[in-house]
Formats: C-alpha cells, structure tokens, sequence
C-alpha cells in the first residue's frame, strides 16, 4: 500500500466519510490552495447528475477556491469527469484514488499522466 502524507490521508477519511453520508458509488475531497478542504458524494438527480469529485471541486470553486494542491476520490474510477475539472483549474494537483477501504490504488500527478489516464 502507498503511504499518504497526513494531508492526503485527511482527504481519504472526508471523502469516505462523505460515501458514507451518501450511500452512493464513490466519494471524493478536494484540498484548495489555501489549504481548505471539501467534501462530497455524488449527485444523481433527473436534472442534475455529477461524480463525487465534480461535486467536491464544485463546492470547492463556488466557495471561492482559486486552485488545487491535491484530491483524492474513494470507490471512483479514472475516467471520472472531475478529473478533468481539477486539471482545468491546476494542472500539477495530485490526485489519489482509493478503494472504499481508503487503500490507495493509484495516485496520478500530473497532467500528462491524467491524459493518458483518460484516453487523450
């Protein structure tokens, strides 16, 4: 298993805390520049749909959020459109996926991995 620094290890345990709250497929969080984080699971409306980790950024850019350092999303998959999202606004973020133990899988850091990771 990889280690994650205390920070990265603060996002497992909000996003899974936010999967719990849930119940949904995945969850994810999302740590700002300014060191902030959030939270969130994912949001299946017939109007509205968007991953765990297009909700945390979402929550994260409405609240003011300039960029990224690091996400981290649980019980999700690389091809999550909010992968795309943290790229759009900070290239170099780190991302960590987990299985919803919170066991580390991959971690991806940077842009050009994230590309490849999805298909591009």
């Amino acid at each position: 298993m990889t280690e994650l620094d205390a920070e990265d290890n603060k996002l497992v345990v909000l996003a899974r805390g936010a999967l719990g709250r849930t119940g949904g497929a995945s969850g994810a969080a999302v740590r700002d520049s300014d060191g902030r984080t959030y939270a969130a699971g994912e949001v299946a409306l017939k109007s509205l749909r968007l991953t765990a980790l297009q909700s945390a950024v979402a929550a994260a850019l409405s609240s003011g959020a300039e960029g990224f350092e690091a996400a981290v999303v649980v019980g999700g998959r690389f091809s999550d459109s909010g992968v795309t999202a943290v790229r759009e606004v900070s290239p170099s973020a780190r991302i960590v996926f987990t299985d919803r133990d919170g066991a580390v899988f991959d971690i991806v850091d940077d842009a050009a991995a994230a590309a490849e990771v999805q298909g591009g």
